[in-house]
């Protein structure tokens, strides 16, 4: 074997083996009670003010193994999910809202699961894909599942699209003032849990359609032309306002994004590094619209339009692209995509999916699939959006991003000259001790 094999092989070493089995028994109380921003790391300084400090040490980057642990925490696939099981309107058929088949450490509304992780550190910038990924590690018969190979597995999840770490001046208007100092610093890193919000409105015109539900355009005030012709399958006489359908697919997939970045400051505790989730970077520059050409963040395709307030991000070609034009010819396209992905190949309504049931070809066979009449009342509800706004969804972003997690090696004296006791937990005390 090559010393790249053995290298691609091995997770850990010997004392890290025997760090990951202290992690295994690590309490879940310790994490959620000892959770705190723990922001001050190696290599840092706070020049003034009453808790002014700078350290004495260089920065450390977190080691393989370390990335690992938090980004499989952050949004690692963990297992099939069990999906939703009953509604009177389609009984005895199996509900068919999801997107996903597998579950991941974060919850999603419905199974959507429209949302993806990148992250950036000093080696470069990456995806981390595990939004239709299948479990990769089987669960035994009580429940639990092997830590060593989940990590192990998630490792090609890993994709890289930069060799540098994404610039962002430590300044604001890129970042908020009281983070210039902190966010985005040599040896940390930083993952930015990134929602397709154009799909999870697809996914909840599904939702809407399967319910017997529509939709008006009460900034118009007038509703959607044609829709008359899907009056047997939805209630046309008492729609749902588009700004409704809008704010609630932008509020779910927050959701994803926030518990994904809380899950990961959870594993923090647990391994005794420091860090916190946060928002105070300014989006549109990590999505590559900050209109600075020595700033384009990750790159994304962007347009603007004088009926928005702000640029629109739609995804990067090839990597991360929006279920909406410019990257699908129309939104039908786009539907018809968020069909396969529920039907097709490894969706989870799929018969040849695997899943968590005795009899899964049953369950997931059982599942009404969306036909030609029920696509077409989807696709010309998200049509008349996209027409009449320029953009979908109509009044907020195609892309979005909000929570965001940086782990970072702590500086312990910082935290011993200027707090009490009790500042961090005896992970954090012992970290480099039992992890390097």
């Amino acid at each position: 074997m090559s010393s790249e094999d053995n290298k691609q092989t091995n997770l850990a070493n010997e004392q890290e083996e025997q760090a990951l089995q202290e992690l295994l028994r690590f309490p879940f109380v310790d994490a959620l009670f000892g959770r705190r921003s723990r922001r001050f790391f190696l290599g840092a300084e706070v020049p003034d003010g009453p808790v002014a400090f700078k350290s004495k040490h260089e920065p450390v980057p977190l080691s393989e193994l370390e990335k690992l642990l938090i980004l499989t925490a952050v949004g690692g696939t963990t297992g099939w999910h069990h999906a939703i099981t009953r509604h009177d309107r389609y009984a005895p058929h199996f509900s068919n809202y999801a997107g996903a088949a597998a579950g991941r450490t974060f919850p999603s509304a419905a199974g959507f699961h429209t949302s993806e992780i990148f992250f950036t550190d000093d080696s470069g910038t990456y995806i981390f894909k595990s939004r239709d990924a299948a479990p990769p590690v089987p669960r035994q018969a009580n429940g639990s599942i092997s830590l060593v190979e989940l990590v192990k597995a998630h490792r090609a999840n890993i994709h890289k699209i930069s060799d540098k770490r994404i610039n962002l001046p430590p300044k604001e208007p890129y970042m908020e003032g009281h983070n210039t100092w902190v966010a985005n610093r040599p040896g940390s890193l930083l993952v930015i849990p990134t929602g397709d919000i154009a799909q999870h409105t697809i996914a909840n015109l599904c939702f809407y359609v399967q319910n017997g539900y529509s939709i008006y355009d009460d900034i118009n005030h007038r509703r959607i032309p044609g829709i008359e012709k899907f009056a047997d399958i939805v209630d046309i006489e008492n729609p749902y306002p588009l700004t409704f359908l809008d704010q609630y697919s932008l509020a779910e997939c927050t959701a994803e994004l926030s518990t994904a970045a809380y899950a990961g400051a959870l594993m923090q505790q647990a391994l005794g590094l420091g860090g916190w989730m946060f928002d105070g970077i300014d989006r549109l520059s990590i999505l590559g619209a900050s209109g600075d050409p020595e700033v384009p963040g990750l790159g994304f395709r962007y347009d603007t339009d004088e009926r928005w307030a702000i640029p629109n991000p739609t995804g990067l070609e090839g990597v991360f692209e929006a279920y909406c034009p410019p990257h699908y010819p129309n939104m039908r396209a786009a539907v018809d995509k968020f069909c396969e992905r529920k039907f097709g190949a490894g969706g989870p309504f799929n018969p040849d999916t695997p899943g968590i049931w005795k009899d899964s070809r049953k369950v997931r066979s059982s599942a009404q699939v969306h036909d030609e009449h029920f696509r077409d009342c989807v696709a010309t509800q998200a049509q008349y959006m996209f027409d009449t706004f320029g953009k979908f969804p109509a009044t907020v972003p195609s892309v979005f991003i909000l929570m965001y997690l940086q782990t970072h090696h702590l500086d312990l004296e910082y935290y011993d000259t200027l707090f009490e006791p009790g500042a961090y937990l005896q992970t954090h005390a012992n970290h480099f001790a039992r992890w390097h």
